[in-house]
């Protein structure tokens, strides 16, 4: 059984998507629309940076969503199957795209309202975020208890085992941070990121969300969606709304996610979209399970040449 899996923030790479657009005018397409849709050439930013502009978030996230939608437009095209899908916190509006919830159009905008409103939604420099290495997970989150006293502090992403990271106000997420050592973390390295992702600080993100996503049309999703909040397998369009909304303010459980994916049956999973960072992290979570990746042209007729003959959809 094979699930598709999508990355997020961090992933990015100037050239992302070009070859895609330079070999099918269907992409090219797709890019222009996306330029037409968010009134900004974001698919230049996507092929040719500068990597400062492709880092800002209100660059990153549809830039990735673009990138990985392209390559996931790729697949239905040629008849790929696949039985579920997931995503890294941005890259479960990738998961629900490749699911059939709602249009490339929809998506890509409410993407763009998502990545406005995280930016905005904490003063710069108030809040932080940092990956606290090789540090049980249940004392990751005690530690986040106590750092609690200095402000909002909680974990953000339980990315794989050994790699969590927090987020929250500054001062808290440093005291955590030294707790964290203290108990033995092996390592604990603040992240270059806008504001305080996946806390309660973005709640008014929250909301703006909710406003764009009232507006949109979602249905119930072909193939079962792990979602980060829960990481349990969803098809209902409510549902999904719903579990958006709460991935803003709450945490990622990638992780989670993974393994669940495999105890109900996953075999294979295959990374859609720039870079192979969740390959990476499944390589540490379920390492007897093999991640395919696909980024471009090439590994994309690589993935069809690996399939069994006969499998394809026409």
């Amino acid at each position: 059984m094979r699930a598709l899996v999508f990355p997020g923030q961090g992933s990015q790479k100037v050239g992302m998507a070009k070859a895609m657009v330079e070999n099918y005018p269907w992409a090219a397409e797709m890019a222009d629309k996306a330029d037409s849709l968010l009134e900004r050439p974001i698919s230049q930013i996507c092929f040719s940076g500068p990597e400062e502009e492709l880092k800002k978030t209100v660059n990153t996230q549809p830039a990735i969503f673009l990138a990985s939608a392209i390559l996931t437009e790729w697949l239905r095209l040629n008849g790929y199957e696949y039985a579920v899908t997931a995503g890294h916190s941005l890259g479960e509006y990738n998961a629900l795209f490749a699911a059939g919830v709602a249009s490339f159009d929809d998506l890509i905008k409410v993407v763009d309202v998502r990545a406005r409103a995280m930016e905005k939604a904490c003063p710069a420099g108030t809040g932080a975020m940092s990956a606290v290495l090789m540090l049980d997970r249940a004392e990751v989150e005690r530690v986040c208890q106590e750092a609690s006293a200095e402000g909002v502090c909680v974990v953000a992403n339980f990315n794989c085992p050994g790699q969590v990271v927090i987020s929250g106000l500054a001062a808290a997420v440093k005291k955590a941070g030294e707790l964290a050592i203290s108990k033995g973390a092996r390592k604990v390295t603040p992240l270059e990121v806008s504001g305080p992702f996946h806390s309660p600080l973005m709640q008014s993100a929250r909301e703006e969300l909710a406003v764009a996503l009232a507006g949109v049309k979602f249905v119930d999703a072909r193939v079962p969606v792990y979602c980060n909040i829960d990481a349990m397998p969803t098809t209902s369009a409510t549902e999904l709304k719903d579990k958006l909304l709460q991935q803003i303010t709450g945490s990622v459980r990638y992780e989670d996610a993974v393994l669940n994916m495999t105890r109900h049956g996953v075999d294979e999973f295959v990374e859609i979209g720039p870079g192979k960072v969740l390959a990476g992290l499944n390589k540490k979570i379920a390492a007897s399970v093999p991640t395919l990746f696909a980024s471009d042209p090439e590994s994309l007729n690589a993935l069809l040449q690996a399939i069994p003959a006969g499998e394809l959809k026409a």
